[in-house]
């Protein structure tokens, strides 16, 4: 008999361990490390996963009193170095056990126990994604003796069908209604044959001409530094980092493919992560053209059964190398020789709903569980991977940068033109487009070329108000104002997804809310009003509609299956278009037709209440500033401004990261912020917002009452949170700091979990917090 470590799938913060519990001879070859096992947890029956097999019963427990294993639900989904790794995540970001080993799971599984409301007891659901086979119907030998009976009409046209070769039968079912009786038949008679073949669904094929990468006869001088040193991390198998710091276009993408062809002719594989679901087509389309069928695709927006096709195929090792967005790090791939980030300074690898990990940091722990090597890629690095490579080594692991200042050829990074706004207001001009850019986009129509037009806002307007009393409506549920959408005459929280039929000003049934009156008057710009203003504009200068596509790529345009692939093939097969949008057009799209890119306003995450504010501002501008000039033709960039001295625009004008980066760590070190510190963000909400308050004020007198003693640390706040009321909760936050080598994971647990938090509120632990708001 043997004895299993099991965390319990029942969410809460009172169960941070695992527990013990005993394997039955019957059940000792099944158990294993991985499993999803049933077993009775304080008197309930509960769904478990095995983190542990030994031969010895838990130390100062009577092995007589421990519980048996009942029943294995599922074949093990990870090994002992995810084990590892989740439980370095359960004490880095403050999660429980079970949430960190969900990441692991295989997609789709949704086994557990549930409550029964009449009588109380315990049953278990098991609703989990499996294989699907097709059936092929073919013909056999005997098929050419056999004549089908006169009466026999479906038999023939079957045989008829089959006559040019195997068919599925889904197929013939489709072309032949009744052919499943037919089939039933023949195959009884030894006529056809029926086989199963497994359909893996999830393959995703694209038209996309970037999506096809061919091989360069010669790498550039960068190119051959960067896998040099990529190759020595993998050869090294210590876990060490290393940051391609690459200006946009300077062929990082083939240093990921050299690096994965060396790590999988030495036997072993390669997860590579990108930031926005919109580049998974293009980046996988790249990786295909190399390795074929042996690349897995794994990101949200594919069906349950399409994420479980993908993940079998890693686990089988039938694919060894994995694209897709952060949750493509847990895949089961065995050995990973390496693993590689793109755009690595980007936010979206900050996960925002527990367990609140850090993709760069867990690949981090990850490479050096697994002896391999880890590749940040940008442009634009993050001034915490800049600020490791110049220490030299952060955890235990070498951090070294590889500076890639060149695109290959001839190809020259575009020129960066400044508008001042407040120049073009004071000239007379009201339009969204200064007279620059407005002539720019004409231009591009006439030579046929492609454009790019960014805004950093969806929607037509950023709100409505009355011009009579000032009313803006607000959402009732949230502390946010409502934004304005005119194809659909809606106001829309943006927070919480709430809308509401609306008639904006000059329409005749325009109605303040508040005071009744007509003159309700959108203000602001997004998306659509961009979209509408460039028809206008270029209809004004004689240019037909049909003569132009304009695709509008934003959360409304994108919300359907394949919809972020559907829209970018629609702007690469138009022989004129401008792709207009928010911050996920700005990073890795290649499009070498592309000769402008034009920012409306460079504003809009500058003046966001955030410390980050001016450094996502940088990395927005100089990441779509890349889109122009990728090809034969030059590129140039028109970035519109009220702030045209700010050195994060005067940064991103000059590529010189230097004009920025100065001055900003400065005031980062002055008060205290990234990467001079580390942040956590405490959020506590519910419906009662005097307890809501009142449990935040506990939560921060605890925190300050551990850390009063160290040094380095301080605690920051309570007060309510920027939005305030969110789906009809109230969110109070008290934030902490640290140095930067601290973990604080586990005290701010502990802190929270002294604090006795009353039912009914919710705490959410955000160590390195993104998203102070």
């Amino acid at each position: 008999m043997s004895y299993a470590s099991i965390v319990v799938d029942i969410p809460t913060r009172a169960l941070d361990r695992p527990y013990s519990y005993a394997v039955s001879p019957e059940l000792n070859a099944q158990v294993l490390v991985g499993c999803t096992v049933l077993v009775t947890f304080s008197r309930r029956k509960a769904v478990g996963y095995v983190v542990e097999v030994s031969p010895d019963p838990p130390e100062g427990v009577d092995p007589g009193k421990v519980l048996f294993v009942e029943q294995v639900l599922a074949p093990p989904a990870f090994d002992e170095a995810s084990v590892r790794i989740a439980r370095w995540m359960t004490g880095e970001y403050a999660c429980n056990p079970v949430d960190a080993i969900r990441l692991f799971l295989a997609p789709g599984q949704n086994v557990r126990t549930k409550r029964s409301k009449k009588d109380g007891t315990w049953s278990l659901v098991d609703e989990r994604v499996g294989a699907v086979d097709d059936r092929w119907v073919q013909i056999t030998p005997e098929a050419a003796e056999y004549v089908p009976a006169r009466t026999a009409v479906r038999q023939r046209a079957v045989l008829e069908a089959l006559g040019a070769g195997a068919m599925r039968q889904a197929e013939l079912r489709a072309m032949l209604p009744g052919a499943d009786s037919a089939v039933k038949a023949l195959e009884r008679k030894g006529v056809v044959a029926v086989r199963r073949e497994r359909h893996v669904r999830g393959g995703e094929h694209t038209s996309l001409s970037s999506a096809a990468t061919p091989r360069p006869e010669a790498l550039t001088g960068g190119q051959q530094r960067a896998l040099r040193a990529i190759d020595e991390a993998r050869q090294g198998a210590a876990g060490d980092v290393v940051l391609v710091d690459g200006v946009t276009g300077s062929g990082k993408t083939e240093v990921y493919l050299r690096a994965i062809e060396h790590a999988l002719a030495s036997g072993r594989g390669a997860i590579v992560l990108v930031p926005e679901i919109a580049l998974t087509a293009q980046t996988v389309g790249r990786f295909r053209s190399r390795f074929g069928s042996a690349v897995a695709v794994l990101h949200s927006r594919l069906s349950a059964g399409e994420r479980f096709d993908q993940w079998d195929l890693v686990r089988s090792g039938q694919a060894r190398v994995v694209v897709g967005a952060r949750s493509a790090l847990f895949a089961p791939l065995r050995d990973p020789g390496v693993i590689v980030i793109d755009e690595e300074h980007e936010g979206s690898y900050k996960q925002d709903n527990a367990p609140r990990y850090h993709a760069r940091e867990v690949a981090a722990r990850m490479a050096a569980e697994r002896g391999c090597a880890l590749v940040l890629g940008s442009a634009t690095p993050s001034l915490e991977s800049l600020g490791r490579c110049r220490a030299g080594a952060w955890g235990g692991a070498s951090w070294s940068r590889v500076l890639m200042d060149e695109r290959p050829g001839d190809a020259k990074l575009p020129a960066v033109r400044v508008v001042d706004m407040r120049t073009e207001f004071r000239g007379g001009s009201r339009s969204i487009f200064s007279k620059e850019l407005a002539d720019a986009l004409v231009g591009v129509v006439e030579r046929r070329e492609k454009a790019v037009l960014l805004h950093n806002r969806r929607g037509f307007a950023t709100f409505l108000m009355c011009r009579e009393c000032g009313c803006v409506p607000q959402c009732p549920h949230c502390s946010t104002s409502l934004t304005y959408h005119e194809r659909t005459h809606e106001i829309a929280c943006h927070t919480c997804g709430s809308r509401w039929p609306i008639q904006a000003w000059p329409d005749p049934h325009a109605s303040c809310p508040n005071c009744g009156s007509r003159y309700v008057a959108a203000f602001g710009v997004g998306t659509q009003r961009v979209e509408d203003e460039l028809a206008l504009l270029l209809e004004r200068r004689g240019i037909a509609r049909e003569d132009v596509e304009i695709v509008r790529m934003d959360a409304d345009t994108t919300k359907g299956k394949d919809a972020h692939q559907r829209l970018l093939e629609r702007f690469d097969a138009a022989p004129c278009a401008v792709l207009v949008g928010t911050q996920m057009i700005a990073k890795g799209l290649d499009f070498p037709e592309v000769t402008l890119v034009g920012v409306i306003n460079a504003d809009t995450t500058l003046k966001i209440a955030d410390f980050r504010a001016a450094e996502r501002t940088y990395e927005l501008l100089e990441q779509v500033a890349g889109r122009a000039g990728r090809g034969e033709r030059a590129g140039t960039v028109i970035v519109q401004t009220y702030w045209a001295t700010h050195p994060a625009i005067l940064a991103a004008a000059r590529h010189d990261r230097t004009l920025f980066m100065d001055s900003e760590l400065k005031e980062r070190e002055e008060w205290g912020y990234p990467p001079y510190t580390r942040i956590a963000n405490v959020c506590v909400w519910g419906t009662d917002a005097g307890a809501v308050e009142q449990t935040c004020r506990a939560i921060a007198q605890v925190l300050r009452a551990k850390t009063s003693s160290l040094d380095g640390w301080e605690v920051v706040g309570p007060s309510a949170c920027a939005k305030e009321r969110v789906k009809d909760r109230t969110r109070w936050h008290v934030l902490l700091k640290a140095p930067p080598e601290e973990r604080m994971g586990a005290l701010i647990h502990a802190c929270v979990r002294d604090a006795s938090v009353p039912r009914g509120m919710s705490v959410a632990i955000d160590v390195d917090a993104r998203d102070l708001m």
